[in-house]
């Protein structure tokens, strides 16, 4: 079972780790060795050689030198990625298109969504110190995308619709390509390395994605402070950004890139997701983003208390 399961998954934990990369542990200090007790430990993907395993005769005929076949690996899932996150874009257009789901709620589930299936996709990209830059590249095509539209540079009434309040193509300059924005930023700088960037989206997507449709659904009872959130969203918010952060956590210990200690990671990431949740419940949505706020915060908190 485990031969069988070392060759069906690649990326299984099963496989050796290789070291990080010099250049990366220099540009990203959290990638540096970690004392044996510490609370959570990233490692590279557990990838017995650098690479793509293509078949041996394969190789053996054609001789492909190995950085060939890890831009192999990494363009074959670029395009995976980069289409799955179409398709997904594309079936709730036409739910929506179909009156199946209403457009708010439509929105709001590709906000979930699209980021959370941009985090589970990083382990299919290759062990390669390059990969992270790969991945990145599916949400900067979105990026450029929303900007040529926002800027009316062309026009997506297709996007505008799924993706505006509105209708107003200037919304796609602020909150929807933040949110593609902050997807590049994790990916670039934290990737599979850090628990920072893994938590930071899953509070963004998973917890304040929740938030918005809990509380306009059953935020009756409103915040004190902020008469535009209810304590239904904050404690959704709370709720699902902690157990969204911990399910990707476990999700990458299963696939053997992060060991951590149960009895300390759940405090820690409860109280990142308390930060996280008064951030987002602050009245400052006019002055700054929550897809800016709530992820910048989760960052700057997530690194203090992983490191300590």
């Amino acid at each position: 079972m485990t031969l069988l399961s070392s060759h069906l998954f690649p990326f299984s934990a099963v496989h050796r780790r290789s070291p990080a990369s010099s250049t990366t542990m220099n540009l990203f200090p959290w990638n540096k060795p970690r004392k044996p007790n510490d609370t959570v430990k990233f490692l590279h993907s557990p990838l017995v050689q650098r690479g793509v395993r293509l078949d041996e005769r394969f190789v053996t005929r054609f001789n492909v030198p190995a950085n060939a076949q890890d831009l192999i690996h990494n363009v074959g899932a670029t395009v995976g990625v980069l289409g799955g996150a179409y398709a997904l874009v594309f079936s709730f257009d036409d739910l929506t298109r179909r009156n199946i789901l209403d457009q708010g709620l439509s929105r709001k589930l590709v906000h979930i969504l699209s980021g959370l299936l941009f985090l589970v996709s990083w382990p299919i990209f290759s062990n390669s110190s390059e990969a992270r830059y790969f991945a990145a590249f599916v949400p900067l095509v979105n990026f450029l995308r929303l900007l040529v539209n926002g800027l009316s540079l062309v026009s997506d009434q297709g996007l505008i619709k799924s993706v505006t309040r509105k209708g107003d193509p200037k919304e796609l300059l602020r909150g929807p390509l933040y949110y593609v924005g902050i997807l590049m930023l994790c990916a670039v700088v934290f990737w599979r390395e850090s628990p920072i960037g893994v938590v930071s989206l899953a509070m963004m997507c998973g917890g304040d994605g929740v938030a918005d449709i809990i509380g306009r659904r059953y935020g009756s009872i409103k915040i004190p402070y902020n008469q535009k959130k209810s304590w239904a969203g904050s404690i959704s918010m709370f709720i699902f950004g902690f157990l969204v952060s911990i399910g990707m956590l476990y999700y990458y210990s299963a696939l053997g890139h992060v060991e951590f200690n149960w009895e300390n990671i759940l405090p820690r990431v409860a109280f990142v997701s308390v930060v996280a949740t008064v951030v987002e419940s602050l009245p400052i949505t006019e002055v700054i983003d929550d897809n800016i706020s709530v992820p910048l915060v989760t960052m700057a908190v997530a690194f203090f208390i992983f490191n300590h």
